[in-house]
């Protein structure tokens, strides 16, 4: 089994998650500022060009990082991650939604319309990368309401790969300068929750 991962959110969120169920995988790093990963022989186990990449042992390949945590999940289902019972799970999965639609693709827009590193991507459009930027602190606004009910974590009660997306989506954040405002506290006692974690700093 390797794990073909680099620098970037969806590699941090399945180091994340697999440090969550301490499970130790081998690592392959692909390099983005050397276009590893268009290379011919990694374009074979994915073909979008991107990572994670989970390459098991008989040669299935499974891309995209929340489909690589469920598949750990499956396979080492303690401690659940993704809920333990139908609403649990409906909640995770709801919240991982949330966090990925709403604040996750607000944040992600700003480097992917105005770094170099994004220009073979797809056609960049800097206007809307300063406008997506200025929309973050309404989604970490709205995020603040939404644990204005006190409780611990994204789903519930328990920590959730919903809240891993989340943190990662902070990280992000402050990474290309956007700060969660402090007056959010709400926000503010969620993320220094989930990053007093041991896993934060996987």
């Amino acid at each position: 089994m390797k794990l073909y991962q680099g620098i970037g959110p969806n590699s941090y969120r399945v180091r994340i998650f697999l440090k969550e169920k301490g499970i130790e995988v081998p690592r392959v790093e692909i390099d983005f500022a050397k276009g590893e990963h268009r290379a011919p022989e990694f374009l074979k186990l994915n073909s979008l060009g991107q990572i994670p990449v989970l390459e098991l042992d008989d040669g299935t390949i499974i891309t995209e990082s929340v489909a690589i945590c469920r598949y750990f999940e499956e396979v080492h289902p303690e401690p659940p991650l993704f809920g333990f019972d139908a609403v649990s799970r409906a909640k995770v999965e709801m919240w991982n939604r949330r966090a990925e639609l709403v604040v996750f693709a607000t944040i992600g827009n700003v480097p992917l319309h105005s770094d170099a590193l994004f220009k073979d991507r797809l056609t960049q459009f800097p206007a809307f990368a300063e406008t997506e930027r200025r929309a973050v602190p309404k989604k970490w606004a709205w995020l603040d309401r939404e644990l204005a009910d006190g409780r611990p974590f994204l789903a519930g009660e328990a920590y959730s790969v919903a809240d891993i997306t989340a943190g990662v989506c902070g990280w992000l954040s402050e990474i290309f300068g956007m700060e969660i405002p402090a007056e959010l506290k709400n926000v503010q006692r969620w993320k220094e929750r989930v990053r007093s974690r041991p896993s934060w700093n996987a």
